[in-house]
Parts: C-alpha cells; structure tokens; sequence
C-alpha cells in the first residue's frame, strides 16, 4: 500500500465506483469475481449465521451491495426483515428489488455510512458484513465501529464478516500479496492484476484478521470464531451472549 491515507478514496469516489457496477455484483457466482473464494465464503458465513442464530427474524448487511449474501441467507431462513445499509442507491435499489422477489419480510434501505447512520441498538439477530470493513481508515474508525456493530447486534444474536485483510508480519504480507496476485493473474492476466492492485492501493485499508477478532472481544462478544482464511481474504464471526 503505497497511498498515503490523506489521499485514500472519498467516501463519494467508493459511492460512485459501486454505482457503476450493479450488474455485475448481482451475481451469486461472479459478483466477487477478485474475491479468492468467494462462493464458498459467502456459503459459510451464512450457514454459520444460520447455525448460531437458527431463530432470526431481523438481520442488517453493512454494505450489502446487490444484495447477494442476504439472498443466500434467505435460502435458509425465510421470511427475514432486511435493513440494508450501502453508499449506493442503485445498489440499494438492486438489493431490494432482488430480495422482495424470494422474501415477504419488510425490507428496509439505509444510503448511508454504517459508522453514523441511526439503528435500533439491540435489534438484530444477525449482522452481516462483507467485503466492507476494509474502507475504514484509522484505528478509531475500527473501535468505534466494532463497538457500534456490537450495540446493535440481539442478545444470543450473531455478526459474520468476510473482508480482504492484511497480515501483522511484513513477510507473512509479502508471500500472501503474492499468492493473491498470482490467482489475479489467473482470472484475467497481469492487466487485471495490476488494475485490482491499483484500486486497492487507492481506495482500500485492510487491518490483520488477529486486530479485528481482538476488536470483537474487546467490543463484548462472547465467542470469537474463523471460518476459512485463503491468503488475504478470510471469514470470521462472532456471538453475542444472550
């Protein structure tokens, strides 16, 4: 990561890069296409959501995009109220459109920064969050959003992320970015590779998976568990004690 965080993406150039791409984030299959393991984490964490909170009737998607992971949690437990939170409204509208076809629950959208927008605190039996948390910035974004994550998460209810993440040892970082560079390659050439690169160097600012499952405990969940890590992409979760 060679951008200095000063000159990261605004939160409108994310907005408008997401506005661009509906379509293809309204696909199950390809929608992550440079997401290593994507069909398979989206699998897991919403089968561990399913598992530990076998009962819900209320989740959130923080930075839900078209839709997709809510849409496979639906295929488990349904009928769901969604509360869906994005910057974009063309994702939002995606989303919603996509949803009301399999589910009768209330399906509510939320333009909006997941660190301000106004929610119910104690109100949702599962917390989604995907491919999101790595637009935060400083270390006080992540603690405070941790802890907000928490508030408004139900009693006995569940939070699953999966994210693209750094790794704390700058050589354990070099042998993953090389891995994930290689499976770029993979999928579209050097081209596609070093496009992804670029957009993540500009407008990403992943933390180690070890910092974010500290942050959960440290926010006052009560079990902390990994799911599936493949070089800088991981899913993990945890439980609120009831």
């Amino acid at each position: 990561m060679h951008t200095p965080m000063n000159q990261k993406s605004t939160l409108t150039e994310i907005q408008e890069r997401f506005d661009r791409d509906v379509e293809r984030f309204s696909n199950l299959i390809t929608g992550q296409q440079a997401t290593m393991d994507a069909p398979l984490v989206m699998d897991l964490i919403t089968q561990a959501a399913k598992t530990a909170t076998p009962h819900a009737k209320r989740i959130l998607d923080v930075g839900c995009g078209a839709g997709n992971n809510t849409l496979k949690l639906l295929q488990m437990i349904n009928p769901l109220d969604c509360d869906m939170v994005d910057l974009s409204r063309p994702m939002l509208e995606r989303a919603r459109q996509r949803i009301a076809a399999v589910n009768s629950g209330e399906v509510r959208l939320f333009q909006e920064d997941i660190r301000i927008v106004n929610l119910p605190e104690g109100h949702y039996d599962i917390i989604l969050a995907a491919m999101v948390l790595h637009h935060l910035r400083e270390t006080q974004d992540w603690e405070d959003t941790f802890r907000k994550l928490y508030r408004l998460t139900a009693p006995g209810g569940s939070i699953w992320i999966a994210d693209f993440v750094a790794h704390e040892n700058q050589s354990m970082q070099e042998i993953m970015w090389e891995r994930y560079g290689k499976y770029l390659e993979s999928m579209g050439g050097v081209a596609y590779r070093e496009k992804v690169f670029a957009y993540i160097d500009k407008e990403d600012t992943p933390r180690p998976v070890t910092f974010q499952l500290d942050l959960l405990r440290q926010s006052g969940f009560s079990e902390v568990e990994i799911l599936h890590k493949n070089s800088c992409f991981v899913a993990f979760g945890a439980i609120k004690k009831g």
